[in-house]
Order: structure tokens, then sequence, then C-alpha cells
């Protein structure tokens, strides 16, 4: 297992490395909204989040990205000749994402479309505190003893640039593996600077 490891480490340092620091574009930093939709549980989740790509050819990045969705409310009701009510439910399911992989662009102008392939993982945790930072410390914290799947999100968009600034725009399958396989759209959106 440490060889594994020790190979991963050497192969992500020959990769940085071979970054060109004077070519701008080359590193991309940004954050997002997220809109992630279970299929395994009908639910909408919307987080944010933030991604860091590096260059690693001319029109390709390798890059992470971590998502954290934040619980969401559900509704139950009933109706009878006199009295109606809705109810409203916390369901406390919160998600984390992390991906990494690589995005290839397409275009050469301001507006370029681009492919992505991304591996990782999504963990679901089931918490009835109130959402904040302590509730994603923990998430992260406890990464090993909660619900975490392999993920694997494959996807396109675009990307509108004016100099160092833009917006971008991503929307794919994210899959996670348990007894099978479990679909879930995942629609992405917000700002990015490149250096």
């Amino acid at each position: 297992m440490k060889k594994v490891f020790l190979l991963l480490g050497v192969c992500c340092v020959a990769l940085v490395s071979g970054v060109k620091a004077q070519e701008p574009g080359n590193i991309q930093v940004g954050a997002f909204a997220d809109y992630y939709r279970s299929e395994a549980t009908g639910t909408n989740m919307f987080g944010v989040g933030g991604r860091l790509g590096f260059g690693i050819l001319p029109h390709t990045l390798l890059e992470g990205e971590l998502a954290y969705d934040f619980t969401q409310e559900y509704t139950s009701g009933f109706n009878n000749t006199s009295n109606g009510s809705i109810s409203f439910y916390n369901t406390g399911v919160r998600t984390l994402h992390g991906l990494f992989g690589p995005r290839v662009i397409l275009g050469h102008g301001p507006v370029r479309p681009f492919l992505e392939v991304k591996g990782g993982f999504i963990n679901y945790m089931f918490d009835k505190a109130p959402p904040g930072y302590n509730a994603f410390a923990n998430q992260v914290a406890n990464l090993r003893a909660q619900n975490m799947n392999a993920a694997l999100l494959a996807g396109g968009g675009v990307e509108g640039k004016l100099g160092p600034l833009g917006l971008r725009l991503d929307v794919g399958d994210e899959m996670y593996f348990n007894h099978g396989t479990h679909n879930g759209l995942k629609v992405m959106f917000g700002p990015f600077l490149r250096f």
C-alpha cells in the first residue's frame, strides 16, 4: 500500500512540475454553486464547492474539486374534507463530493466547450445538526466512519473568459457505486481565476 501512495506522489510531482508558470492559464482556481439530483433517493441537493486545476498539456487540465451539499427538507401532508396539514421535515442527509481527473478544452476563443472525466468519492452523512462549518468539518473528519462510496463523473460544459477571470458551467452524470451503479445529475456554476 505504501508503494502505491509513493507512486501516486511521484506521478503528481511529475505532472505539477510540467506546468509552465510563465504561460497564463496553466493554473485555475474557482468556486461554484452545486446542484446534485440523487436518483437513488429522489433528493435535490444544493451546496458550494471549490476547485483547483493545473495545465498538463496545451488543452488539458488536471483538476481536483470538493463540494459540500447542505441538508434538505421535504414536505409531507394529507387531505381530508375539513382540515389539511402540511409538515416540513429535515432529511438530515448531507453529501460531500471529492473528485479528481482531467478536463479537455475543445476551443480557442473566449467561449470554450470542454469534456471531463473525474473519479473520487461521494460521502453521505446523516445528521440532524444545523448546517455550517462544524457540520462540514465533522463530515470531513469522519470520512472513513461514514457512508463513503466510489464515484465517477462524466460530463462537459462551457467556460467563458475575459482576461484572467471567467465563468464556468459544468453538467454531468455523477455515478456512485454501492451494490450497483446509482446515477445523479450534477450541475456546477461559478467563477474562476487563471494564473
